[in-house]
């Protein structure tokens, strides 16, 4: 009898292939810091075109680019202030039509960071790229034709619908797919402010929500090179220029509390109004039978109407943030600029505009701070730190209350300027702006636009779990001949796509050890039996990987 022969043992380069092969597989992290430097390369030219984009689109409607478009439509006739928004706002309204038809975007709107989060928090860090795609479409056209939005939201969007495919295409675990969509985030955050440090803390803060030390390489490594396309591409000058920033004095820093209690009734006066607009519009289209994809050209309408006098409020408004810094308006000038930038970004949204409030909450806080500033001027004369000190503490505190990102925005204003001054006025400010911003309202921007389809993110991942896991997924399953046995059973019971908080809540109001569990089809059949030890344990489980995820 033939003894069975024995496989050879691999080769050190097979070992080396097997090795790598299961580094790609699990999503470990070297094969993450790769695919971080092939995403921020990716999403960084991706982000390029972008912005190229917008400014095609601006100089064919207005004839100027972003950096003079307010004063190079101050000169355009009348006829041509309110055609391009409404023309703008025609094409937008076609690309919300197909997308809704064609299923890419089924709540008639552009997505942005909101939906990047709520990928990374409920679905498993995938976005569609179509939807990704036509919407960074729907937001170029959009700001290149004057409404008044950011260009970052569409931007970290665009760069998340890239990572996300790529961790589709390869089949990455959970995990990895979540820290690879915020290597996403990060290189469109550092390509459009070519700003590396903020991308990077921007993506761990506010995607993925923690700073694991497996995710900061490789979203590390991707904000780098988003930056460095930047560079190559645009030079070293960061997104809009800002002046030497004068000595501050102990007077400007009490001054400095003072603006974050200021920057935090605009940032709440903001996000109010921005957050309801949609839904208030959608009733009143609803009332008069008009779909949502046709609403855009009236919203252009009112825009190119408030630009009729102020042409300041068009587009992403780096014109006139850096106007602001540099002290270009007087008082009463930067009040109603601040009221109109509002009002004309709450109808740009409203009206089912693409774009994100990222570069109007910088707008609002550099327009604040500066007439701030002038105030503070004319009360401590010499002893002030300029409009430049208070309008970029300004910039920093109202931006960082509405997005939830008070780290990310320092280390912004602090790229911009190299100024520890600067930086540490704005970490003061902006700490106490979005405290008073949440304890009001309740959360960021992001978090309440994803409270709204029913998802708490503002207590963490743990009471998300419980939105997010089916039934389906920790029943004890029944075979084919128990379910037809069991079918006729009328005893309370669970659903399989019931969510594992809803099947806890009901054994415990039950008072029950358990219950059996039926299908949505087929007559209701009994598939399955769900424990009430079996739904704590799972629960467990999750909270336990949460925890790993967020701490290593």
């Amino acid at each position: 009898m033939t003894e069975p022969i024995e496989p050879a043992p691999p080769t050190r380069f097979q070992a080396l292939w097997t090795w790598i092969a299961r580094q790609w597989r699990e999503g470990r992290s070297p094969a993450l810091w790769i695919l971080g430097l092939l995403i921020g390369v990716a999403a960084g030219y991706a982000v390029l075109g972008f912005i190229l984009a917008i400014e095609a689109i601006s100089y064919l409607t207005f004839g100027a680019h972003r950096e003079q478009l307010a004063s190079g439509v101050a000169a355009l006739p009348a006829w041509h202030i309110l055609l391009v928004p409404v023309g703008g706002g025609v094409v937008v309204g076609a690309l919300l039509w197909l997308g809704k038809l064609r299923g890419w975007l089924p709540e008639t709107r552009s997505h942005a960071v909101a939906d990047v989060i709520e990928a990374r928090a409920v679905r498993a860090g995938q976005i569609d790229i179509r939807t990704g795609l036509l919407s960074a479409v729907i937001s170029a056209v959009t700001l290149g034709a004057g409404g008044s939005a950011g260009r970052e939201g569409p931007a970290v969007h665009l760069g998340g619908a890239l990572a996300s495919i790529v961790a589709q295409g390869l089949g990455l675990p959970a995990r990895a797919a979540r820290i690879i969509l915020a290597c996403g985030a990060a290189a469109a955050v550092a390509a459009s402010f070519n700003a590396p440090i903020a991308g990077a803390v921007f993506a761990l803060e506010v995607v993925l929500g923690h700073y694991a030390l497996r995710s900061i390489a490789p979203v590390a490594i991707s904000s780098v090179m988003g930056a460095l396309v930047a560079r190559l591409s645009f030079g070293a000058s960061p997104a809009f220029s800002v002046p030497p920033v004068a000595a501050a004095s102990l007077w400007d820093f009490i001054g400095v509390v003072l603006l974050g209690f200021a920057a935090a009734g605009v940032a709440i006066l903001f996000m109010r109004l921005t957050l309801a607009a949609p839904a208030r519009i959608a009733k009143i289209a609803e009332r008069v039978r008009l779909p949502l994809w046709a609403l855009p050209p009236f919203g252009g309408l009112l825009v190119g109407t408030i630009a009729l006098a102020f042409p300041e409020v068009l587009g992403v408004g780096y014109e006139t943030t850096a106007d602001a810094l540099a002290g270009g308006y007087a008082l009463q000038a930067l009040i109603v600029l601040l009221v109109l930038k509002i009002l004309a970004t709450v109808i740009t949204l409203g009206f089912r505009f693409g774009g994100g409030v990222f570069s109007p909450s910088l707008y609002l806080g550099a327009v604040l701070g500066a007439a701030f500033g002038g105030v503070a001027g004319m009360a401590m004369g010499a002893e002030t730190g300029g409009t430049t000190f208070y309008a970029l503490v300004g910039m920093g505190a109202v931006s960082g209350a509405v997005l939830g990102a008070p780290i990310s925005t320092t280390l912004i204003v602090f790229e911009l300027t190299a100024s520890y001054e600067a930086s540490l006025g704005v970490l003061i400010a902006v700490s106490l702006a979005t405290l008073l911003t949440q304890s009001v309202t309740g959360g960021s921007f992001f978090q309440l636009q994803i409270q709204r389809k029913g998802y708490d993110l503002s207590r963490g991942q743990a009471r998300v779990l419980l939105q997010t896991i089916r039934v389906r997924a920790v029943m004890t399953p029944l075979d084919e001949g128990e379910a037809a046995t069991d079918a006729g059973d009328e005893a309370a019971c669970l659903y399989e796509d019931d969510y594992l908080g809803r099947a806890i809540g009901f054994l415990s109001a039950e008072k029950v050890d358990g219950a059996a569990v039926r299908s949505r089809s087929g007559n209701g059949r009994i598939i399955g039996y769900l424990s009430k030890a079996d739904a704590h344990a799972a629960y467990a489980r999750a909270l336990a990987d949460v925890h790993e995820e967020e701490h290593r």
